[in-house]
């Protein structure tokens, strides 16, 4: 497997933004003819691209013949020097979901022009992991995407109680806990704001029900952070008839006995029966959907 990495660099988005803002990832390929498809994954909340199953994942799908390009969101507090410490808090605390969905069309522009790739891709694939999936879901709707799975995927980006936001509003600020590191992460109310302001093109339910691409959903039955009755309902609104007729739908694959990470954590040690389960599923859909047009 060849193994590369990239950076995409980005305009700043505001006046105390660095100029040198920018998105970070790696492309790996099966050893010999260019694939002639391509598969982006996205990490969701309190993720990064080297987290936990992402390169075993990315690794499985390479070795079936797809390019794979992983990459973190560019406020996502991790930076290149540590690939897998959060070691800019200021910047995961300034990071907002329309920033997010901006980051993933301009990699999938990247992609699709074959920027990033040996050749322009015939086909792409999206797969979005928790916020990330819900990301993807909105991305789905808003281009041409070949084939879409998301793993343990929100169906709404409003999550937080109405007291939250009362202190959040009032404060500029507040924080959630990194179980896995101890610290303290920080939310500015740019996000909230952010989210309030952009309702319409972040409705993940809503553009549940718009997605075109072949659709798998993937997701834990035990998942306690996103829980699965998410999945549902997103499987519900891609099943809604439209004007013209009705979409393609999406299938439905609930993993037994697995919680929000498939039962492996980070640093990973070894896949888990639920994550190989999830990856099985995932290698077919895009096995099915993609190499329609050779590889």
């Amino acid at each position: 497997m060849i193994h590369r990495t990239f950076e995409i660099p980005l305009e700043p988005g505001s006046a105390t933004e660095e100029a040198a803002a920018a998105i970070h990832g790696d492309l790996r390929l099966p050893e010999g003819p260019a694939p002639r498809a391509a598969v982006i994954v996205a990490h969701g909340f309190k993720g990064f691209k080297d987290w936990g199953f992402f390169p075993h994942l990315c690794e499985r799908l390479a070795g079936e013949g797809f390019a794979v390009v992983s990459f973190n969101f560019s406020l996502n507090g991790v930076h290149p020097s540590a690939p897998t410490e959060f070691s800019d808090l200021d910047a995961f605390g300034r990071n907002t979901l329309t920033r997010e969905l901006d980051d993933l069309h301009r990699v999938l522009d990247e992609t699709a022009r074959g920027d990033l790739l040996p050749r322009r891709p015939d086909r792409v694939g999206l797969l979005g992991h928790s916020r990330g999936g819900g990301s993807a879901i909105l991305a789905a709707r808003e281009r041409e995407v070949h084939a879409l799975v998301t793993w343990c995927a929100v169906a709404t980006f409003d999550r937080w109680m109405h007291s939250t936001k009362r202190e959040w509003r009032g404060k500029g600020r507040i924080f959630v806990a990194n179980a896995r590191t101890g610290q303290q992460m920080p939310l500015d109310v740019g996000l909230l704001e952010d989210f309030e302001a952009n309702r319409e093109r972040l409705d993940v339910e809503g553009a549940a029900a718009a997605v075109r691409a072949p659709w798998l959903i993937v997701h834990g039955a035990e998942d306690e952070s996103v829980p699965v009755y998410e999945a549902e309902r997103l499987a519900r609104a891609a099943s809604r008839t439209a004007t013209g007729g009705p979409r393609p739908g999406a299938r439905l694959r609930i993993v037994e006995g697995a919680g929000h990470t498939f039962e492996v954590g980070h640093p990973f040690e070894a896949p888990s029966p639920e994550l190989e389960d999830a990856v099985e599923a995932s290698v077919d859909h895009f096995r099915e959907h993609l190499h329609e047009a050779g590889s």
